[in-house]
């Protein structure tokens, strides 16, 4: 989610707020007011106040250069109802998963367009993958993300490409045609393979988490150095931990 500028942004108390969390990037410890202000478009007295109600909550604190994301958030985000389940689900299959294979393990969810990762487990000797926890990426770029959509109703897809399928390495897949066509292989095949889509250097293969009508509720990956790790060596064990949550799930029938 990113921040609205203030003009046609937010009316609300509430909606203005929520300018100033969403206005935290991936990277970022902490902002300055005027840096909020400006990201916001917010009135830096109005962003002064809001920000000294959300202290009051702890969803910020203030530190000696500015704001940062406060305790209460991730109190607040560990308590979803979907991403805890599933995370505690997931937990045994995803343990084993990294320590058979010594690779990134993903476990992800699709929202929108885009995948939100559930739980990470990084490999020391990866590649640096452009994931982290509570983190979105373009799902049709991912190996999580196609899984998910081959296995979604068809509105889900609909929507990825009237978004726009933009290229975010050299090997993405933008035309609609071609992504239709390697999602119905993904559907006969039972997993789906990313090679370099999301960065340079990177390779995964995925398995979609699917529900008792067959429609995907997460998906699950390893993912590694393309010069490294095979896809096809590594398929069993992904749908095999994918396998495993989705029985778990469905209280193991």
């Amino acid at each position: 989610m990113r921040a609205a500028e203030w003009n046609g942004g937010p009316n609300s108390v509430l909606g203005r707020a929520m300018t100033l969390l969403t206005a935290f990037r991936p990277d970022e410890v902490e902002l300055s007011l005027a840096e909020l202000a400006r990201r916001t478009g917010l009135a830096k007295s109005t962003a002064h106040r809001l920000l000294g109600e959300l202290t009051s909550w702890d969803l910020v604190e203030c530190t000696p250069g500015g704001v940062r994301l406060g305790m209460r958030l991730f109190e607040l985000g560990s308590l979803v109802p979907r991403q805890r389940g599933l995370r505690e689900a997931a937990a045994p299959f995803l343990a084993d998963l990294f320590e058979a294979t010594h690779e990134t393990v993903h476990l992800a969810i699709l929202d929108g367009v885009e995948v939100v990762y559930v739980q990470k487990m990084e490999s020391r000797t990866g590649p640096p993958v452009p994931s982290r926890v509570g983190g979105r990426l373009p799902a049709h770029c991912t190996g999580v993300g196609k899984a998910l959509l081959a296995f979604s109703p068809p509105a889900r897809l609909a929507a990825v490409v009237a978004s726009g399928l933009h290229r975010r390495a050299p090997r993405t897949v933008v035309a609609p045609g071609l992504l239709r066509r390697e999602l119905a292989e993904i559907r006969d095949r039972g997993v789906a393979t990313e090679h370099e889509e999301s960065g340079v250097g990177i390779t995964c293969v995925s398995a979609p988490v699917l529900d008792a009508e067959g429609v995907a509720v997460a998906a699950v990956s390893i993912t590694g150095w393309v010069n490294r790790l095979e896809p096809a060596r590594f398929a069993p064990a992904v749908r095999t931990a994918a396998l495993g949550i989705a029985r778990t799930l469905r209280g193991g029938r």
